[in-house]
Order: C-alpha cells, then structure tokens, then sequence
C-alpha cells in the first residue's frame, strides 16, 4: 500500500443496502415498517410489564431490559439506514461513526450476557421451583442485570480504543449500511492483525461462554422436564423455555456467522443480509415471540386493554 494513497479522514460514505435505485423505495417502506413494529413491541412490553402486577417476576424484569436492548440496538442502525435510502448524501462524519459503533457493540453484547442470564432465570424456575423467589431475589437480579451492562462497556471500549489508534485509511468508502469494525479494519492502511485477533477472540469468548452456560441451563432444564409425571407440567414448561430458545438461535446464529470467523475483509452481501436480521429483523420479532407464546403476557395486556375501555 503506497503511503499517498493513506490518509486521516473526517467522514465516511456507506453504502448502504443495494445499489439499485429501483428498490431504495420499495426497502424503505420494508424497514420503516419493520422498525415501527419495533419500537411498538419492545416498548409496549416494557410498559406493559410495568404497569402489570402479574408481570412483576424475575423472568419479565429480564424481559423488560432485553425490550429495553432490542430498542436502542435497532435505534441506533435503523434511523441511519432509512435515511441513506432515500438521501443521495450517506456520510457520516469520524465521530459519529465511533460513536455509532460503540453503541451497537455494547448493546449487542449486553443483548447475548442477556440471554444467557435468562436461561439460568429459567433454569431456577423450573428446576427449584419452590426456591425461585428466594433465589433469585431483587439484589441477584439487579446484580446479574449490571454485570450484563458492565461486560458490554467494557468489551465495546476496548474495540473502540484500537480502532482509535488506526491513523489513517485507504478509502472513506464503507461497504455496509452501518458502521461495524469489520469493514472499518478492511479499510485500515496499518497493520491492524491485533485489532482483527482481538474481535475474533472477545466474539468468540462471549459466544462460547453464554452458550456454554446456555446449554448447561436447557441440560438440567430438559432432564427435570422428562422427570415430570405430569403430562400438563411438561407441555407447560416447554412452553415458557421454547420462546427464549428460539430468541437464542436466531441472535447466536447471525453472530457467530458474522464475527466468530478468523477471516476479515469487505463486506459482502451475505454479511449484509446477516446484519439485517440482528440489527432489525430480531428486535422486532423478539417481543412477539415471547408475546405470542406466552400466556401471561397475552392475559395481561387483554386485562390492560380491557380496563383502560371500561374505564
């Protein structure tokens, strides 16, 4: 790489989806769409477990902060993308690239501890029943909740502080409809191997670590389940683990997909498509999972609903 060809920049220029004016409209329409169902089902469920005194369990307090996650994680890309759709100018400037970044990276990462704090949530419920209030009481929650938050920070520093140190890039030019890293380091005239080592490996280890504690939770879960004579007990407890289940697939499959591979480069549309299904796609289908498979969530807002008619 010839050092004329490097320079320091004070923007970027995404992208963005596609190229081809004729389907900017048409994505538009998909995506606003999308993330108007967003923010109606993350912050309905976050309201509606406030206000219900039936949803004022461990299982909904995490609930309530993955709808809390899902919102500003989809807030901080949505807006942006929608914009570039339609607007001929798509820069952005250094700052507000970082800054973008950062925030995706922390509630992306706060999203999968989430998840995994979840599934020991349930993992008590069903395993020491009569133990689960004591056990996971106010101070754990909060204690569990915070850390989540903690390693977010914390991980989301580090990548932001060695991207910081790249002094110059080949091109302003990124290939992705966001700001991510990965495109970013493609970009990078330096020799950026420790920042690549290091994104595979904290990916990895975050990965690896809550799926680890994952399916530990669903081994015990499974194995107290079969032991159920109850044939209602067991649909029951099928039931409520089968909607974080499949929260969990969905999220740790894109994830692994597009950061826990020892190979970087531009983005290619495969990990576009991949970054729309855990930017957009599953901030909104996360609330409606666990709303349409869950029977005090459906109970509960018909009683909201119904009293705020009467009333």
């Amino acid at each position: 790489m010839k050092e004329e060809n490097c320079t320091a920049v004070t923007e970027f220029i995404l992208l963005g989806l596609t190229d081809a004016p004729e389907l900017r409209v048409l994505l538009f329409m998909v995506f606003l769409l999308i993330y108007g169902v967003m923010v109606l089902g993350n912050l309905g469920m976050i309201a509606l477990i406030r206000v219900s005194s039936r949803l004022h369990t461990p299982m909904y307090f995490f609930l309530s902060h993955l709808s809390l996650v899902d919102y500003c994680y989809s807030t901080i890309i949505v807006p942006k993308m929608l914009a570039d759709l339609i607007n001929k100018d798509k820069a952005i400037s250094f700052v507000g690239c970082m800054v973008q970044f950062y925030l995706f990276c922390v509630c992306g990462i706060i999203e999968v501890f989430l998840l995994a704090v979840m599934a020991y949530d349930r993992f008590v419920a069903i395993c020491s029943q009569l133990l689960y209030m004591v056990t996971m009481s106010q101070n754990l929650r909060m204690v569990l909740v915070s850390s989540c938050y903690l390693g977010g920070t914390v991980c989301s520093l580090i990548h932001l502080c060695l991207a910081l140190e790249i002094p110059s890039y080949r091109s302003t030019v990124i290939n992705h409809f966001f700001c991510d890293l990965p495109p970013l380091l493609s970009l990078a005239c330096s020799d950026v191997t420790m920042n690549e080592l290091l994104l595979y490996i904290v990916a990895s280890f975050n990965e690896i670590s809550t799926i680890v504690i994952i399916l530990t939770s669903y081994l015990f879960i499974l194995i107290t389940i079969l032991k159920m004579r109850s044939a209602e007990g067991r649909r029951k407890a099928f039931s409520t683990c089968a909607s974080h289940l499949t929260a969990i697939i969905v999220l740790q499959g894109t994830i692994l997909f597009t950061y826990c591979r020892p190979s970087f480069g531009n983005s290619t549309d495969t990990d576009k498509v991949a970054s729309v299904f855990y930017t957009s796609v599953i901030p909104m289908l996360n609330p409606l999972i666990y709303s349409l498979r869950n029977k005090d969530v459906k109970e509960s807002l018909r009683r909201v609903v119904s009293s705020k008619i009467f009333s």
